[in-house]
């Protein structure tokens, strides 16, 4: 079957049909950005974007392999996507498809699978769509991932997530990226002031810089020529954008520049996500992490010292193997003395083609589970702990498209999470609010906001 776009001829009139295509985005900010980007490509090609249910011709499912359960909820995403449409053309690109070709294209029911080096161009590669009965695998060695793709969101969410990084040269144990997606390399900061000023033209309020090792921007063709701070500094001039959020930069990255940059900006919030994995220097070098932790608390010291507010948010894993109970143990202390908002945790996953996938002294999943939820509980103090701390003041919410119940949602510059009575007007708006008392389902209560009624949950 060819999924490309038809003519019909009825009478003396031609009707064209647009090709339905819809998308399926799995994992990280950088992949949503991409697949923003990939989708516009259809869209110049004439195709029409469509939501997954709506009976699509093809499907683009880009994937995630961080962990063993992204994996399993491709297969998913895959046989949801045959009952919605059965002969549509299934084509999987991302991380998984990099990493398991051959694996995913046994998988029942997908035509194609792309790799990193393939899948911006694969509207060209693919163009007619159609099915055969082998599985159609264009997934070239990592090596050959040498360009740098521009991409960001758009249309999707209120906040807009830009990519300016992409790969890793780190080779942290764990860590499949550095496989799926090749070798650390930048756009221009040129480039990039190009498409934030193409976002402030279609009335996005906030861009989430991303990447693969943010801090690691200014990597072009091997060879470092321009600094994040460089960019950090040209991106706070573009006209039309009131925020700019930093998402998941390295510790050893983030230098006092920086984080004094941020102090001092009027558009850059008081955020950080600083992944940390162990707070074990013993585990920590099993990983190959590039700091210790008496790094990253001066990093989290230096960040409160001058912005007493700032939201931090740590990545943290545990059951890595070797990890004892004191290491772990030491990681729970050092996470409960630091002054931090929030975690997100991982259960170490075993990872085919990383070291850490043969070293000795594996965890028990049981203990990995367990020793996650202390740190996911420790992670539910710390957020009322930081809610509690900005009690009775006035901040700043970007209210989204996000309605449950009758409650919208937004973000404070500092990354608390507020709700309102929804109200269409307040979509894409900044509204200041004052924060009241949290109640004992985390929630706060009801206060009035220019017609609108705000609670903090």
């Amino acid at each position: 079957m060819v999924f490309s776009n038809t003519i019909f001829q009825v009478g003396n009139l031609a009707l064209e049909v647009m090709r339905k295509v819809a998308f399926y985005t799995l994992g990280c900010k950088l992949n949503f950005s991409e697949t923003s980007t990939i989708s516009r490509k259809f869209e110049e090609k004439g195709y029409q974007k469509v939501d997954f249910t709506d009976t699509p011709d093809i499907f683009i499912i880009n994937t995630c392999s961080v962990t063993e359960n992204a994996d399993k909820k491709c297969k998913k995403v895959v046989k949801e996507a045959r009952k919605v449409s059965p002969e549509a053309y299934v084509a999987i690109i991302g991380c998984y498809a990099q990493l398991k070709p051959k694996e995913i294209s046994d998988i029942p029911g997908v035509d194609a699978v792309l790799g990193a080096a393939e899948k911006f161009r694969l509207v060209e590669l693919l163009d007619g769509f159609v099915r055969t009965e082998k599985t159609t695998v264009l997934a070239s060695e990592i090596e050959e991932a040498t360009a740098y793709n521009n991409a960001y969101s758009i249309h999707d969410r209120t906040r807009t997530f830009l990519k300016v990084q992409d790969g890793c040269d780190y080779s942290c144990t764990f860590c499949t990226i550095p496989l799926a997606r090749g070798k650390s390399r930048s756009d221009s900061i040129e480039n990039i002031l190009v498409s934030a000023q193409e976002i402030a033209k279609t009335g996005v309020r906030e861009i989430v810089i991303t990447g693969v090792n943010t801090g690691d921007f200014g990597l072009q063709n091997g060879e470092r020529k321009e600094r994040f701070i460089d960019l950090a500094k040209a991106l706070d001039k573009v006209e039309g954008i009131e925020r700019f959020r930093i998402s998941s930069i390295e510790p050893n990255l983030l230098h006092d520049e920086a984080i004094e940059f941020v102090a001092s900006s009027q558009r850059f919030v008081p955020h950080f996500h600083i992944p940390l994995q162990s707070g074990s220097d013993k585990v920590l070098r099993l990983m190959k992490r590039r700091y210790k932790s008496d790094l990253y608390r001066s990093r989290v010291e230096k960040i409160k010292a001058l912005m007493p507010h700032c939201c931090i948010g740590v990545d943290v894993i545990v059951g890595f193997p070797g990890e004892t109970e004191e290491d772990f143990l030491e990681t729970y202390r050092f996470l409960n003395e630091l002054d931090i908002s929030y975690l997100h945790v991982f259960s170490y996953s075993e990872r085919a083609n990383t070291p850490a996938a043969g070293m000795e002294a594996s965890v028990p999943m049981k203990e990995r589970q367990r020793r996650s939820k202390m740190l996911r509980i420790l992670s539910e103090k710390k957020r009322r702990s930081f809610y509690e701390q900005h009690l009775g003041s006035s901040a700043t919410v970007l209210f989204e498209d996000d309605v449950e119940n009758g409650l919208m949602h937004g973000f404070t510059e500092n990354y608390i999470r507020v709700a309102a009575k929804y109200d269409p007007v307040l979509i894409n708006e900044l509204k200041t609010v004052t924060l009241k008392d949290i109640n004992d389902s985390g929630q706060v209560e009801v206060a009035e906001l220019s017609g609108a009624e705000v609670l903090q949950h």
